[in-house]
């Protein structure tokens, strides 16, 4: 176990950079103040703020993307009570989560689990009962979110007039639809939607997964 001004880069920090980054992104972006447990959490996750993910730990948070439709894992705050470190136990093996979506959509972080180049983020979309790879390292993926084509990514998962929901949803909330998108009758504009809990969300989807995989 590193200490944890092991654990702090004074020299290097990787939050530099991401604030050159977010500087100039093309998406709306909100940085959240680090939450005052933040040595804890970094202890406990023991990476270094030469990282992404511990300066996102230690410098933030969270940070919310396209007024808060994505949601990045940090420190947590007052606004976002989730912190990376404990929205990841129970541990699943081989799959770190750092960020998800409105849409009920998961992101994490390749530890195994899935086949494919080790550390690149995979996808877990709504509209899907599979994990899906982006081909992105963490330092891409964040670039992505900062300045990529949100809109064309999310395509048929936003639903008209989303944009006024994302005032009301909590960034411990996430749409749910019924029919569900991964269903053949599952449409974001006629499907009904509700806000329920994301780590409600999370836990059902991995139930149906768990019960359609010993089906086969």
């Amino acid at each position: 176990m590193k200490t944890l001004e092991e654990l702090i880069d004074r020299e290097e920090p990787f939050i530099n950079i991401m604030n050159e980054w977010i500087s100039k992104a093309k998406n709306h972006v909100e940085m959240l103040p680090p939450s005052g447990n933040r040595d804890q959490i970094l202890l406990d996750v023991q990476v270094t703020t030469h990282s992404i993910l511990g300066s996102l730990i230690y410098h933030t948070g969270g940070v919310l993307i396209d007024h808060g439709w994505i949601r990045i894992l940090g420190s947590g705050s007052k606004h976002f009570t989730r912190d990376v470190h404990n929205w990841n136990q129970p541990i699943r093996q081989g799959i770190y989560l750092v960020a998800d979506d409105a849409a009920g959509g998961f992101y994490a972080i390749n530890g195994g689990a899935f086949s494919g180049k080790m550390n690149s983020v995979h996808y877990w979309a709504p509209d899907s009962m599979e994990w899906e790879p982006l081909d992105l390292l963490f330092s891409d993926f964040l670039g992505w979110l900062l300045s990529g084509d949100l809109s064309s990514f999310y395509e048929g998962l936003r639903w008209d007039g989303w944009q006024s929901d994302m005032q009301n949803i909590t960034t411990n909330q996430c749409i749910s639809f019924y029919p569900p998108l991964w269903s053949k009758q599952g449409n974001c504009n006629s499907s009904h939607r509700g806000f329920v809990p994301i780590k409600e969300a999370l836990e059902l989807k991995y139930d149906l997964l768990s019960q359609m995989q010993a089906n086969t």
